[in-house]
């Protein structure tokens, strides 16, 4: 890597840093601990996380990390930690002397030079489309991300529309389709889908804060893997994304064959996320 990629690259990571910063705080509030935020999730949706705290001088300590998981405990929420490897190097040592496990994930992005993927021709009866608020496949595409990585990986599973419906209704009233379809509402999140008889087989979101959108959840359900739709699904998120005046669009792969996929589609890694946790 020469110095103008290196340059690059250094910009790159700054845009993420703020990314990561800016887009809990729509539905969170923040608490400081000094090297350290923790976010805490106001209201439906998923729990927040740690992560360093931009700006900040000075290495995150085992014992700042200790401080953080007693707060996350007296709440009653995960004790989770997320940061970019090469942003924050020393936070590695100091979760796992905490007693964390930490996982990494390939940190891949497409910058505002790369071409998009076409659109792929759906097969006969699936339907490629963003879900709208009101849209009655809405509940599914929340649905079918829980299937996809209850049993993750790419190999073709056993859970199948049966498994989606039932999951569907155990999600009914929990408030979590009518938080999708708020953020929906005021711009904060696009939801795409492959869509066979009214049920959304695989979906996924993109999350737009500025000139910059994380694609996050996007899940096939075990049965219909391996059938393209993985792809379909982001080539549709990222032509939505582009629609909205976004630049640069990046994900984190959940291991080294998701990676592959994502290459595919001309995802370039870009860093390494890591995610610490309890071991379980």
């Amino acid at each position: 890597m020469n110095s103008a990629q290196r340059d690059d690259r250094r910009e790159l990571l700054a845009r993420l840093e703020q990314y990561y910063d800016a887009v809990p705080r729509s539905g969170a509030r923040t608490e400081d601990f000094g090297p350290l935020t923790l976010f805490v999730r106001e209201g439906r949706g998923w729990p927040f996380y740690a992560r360093p705290a931009p700006g900040r001088p000075g290495p995150v300590t085992a014992d700042d990390v200790a401080r953080v998981r007693a707060r996350q405990r007296e709440l009653g929420i995960p004790e989770a930690f997320e940061w970019v490897a090469e942003t924050t190097p020393a936070l590695r040592a100091a979760a796992e002397e905490a007693g964390l496990t930490v996982h990494e994930h390939p940190l891949m992005a497409l910058g505002p030079d790369a071409p998009l993927p076409a659109l792929p021709e759906p097969a006969a009866g699936m339907e490629l489309r963003t879900v709208g608020p009101d849209d009655p496949v809405l509940p599914s595409a929340i649905a079918v991300p829980h299937l996809a990585f209850a049993d993750p990986g790419t190999r073709i599973g056993v859970a199948g529309t049966a498994e989606l419906r039932e999951t569907v209704r155990g999600i009914a009233g929990d408030g979590s389709v009518e938080y999708a379809a708020a953020r929906i509402r005021a711009g904060l999140a696009c939801v795409a889908a492959a869509v066979e008889d009214g049920m959304a087989l695989c979906a996924g979101q993109h999350q737009p804060v500025g000139a910059v959108s994380e694609i996050v959840g996007v899940g096939t359900l075990p049965a219909a893997r391996r059938r393209g739709l993985g792809q379909a699904v982001t080539a549709a998120l990222l032509a939505d994304a582009r629609s909205r005046g976004v630049e640069t669009v990046f994900l984190s792969a959940g291991d080294e064959d998701v990676a592959r996929i994502y290459a595919r589609v001309g995802f370039r890694r870009v860093a390494t996320a890591l995610i610490a946790e309890p071991a379980a």
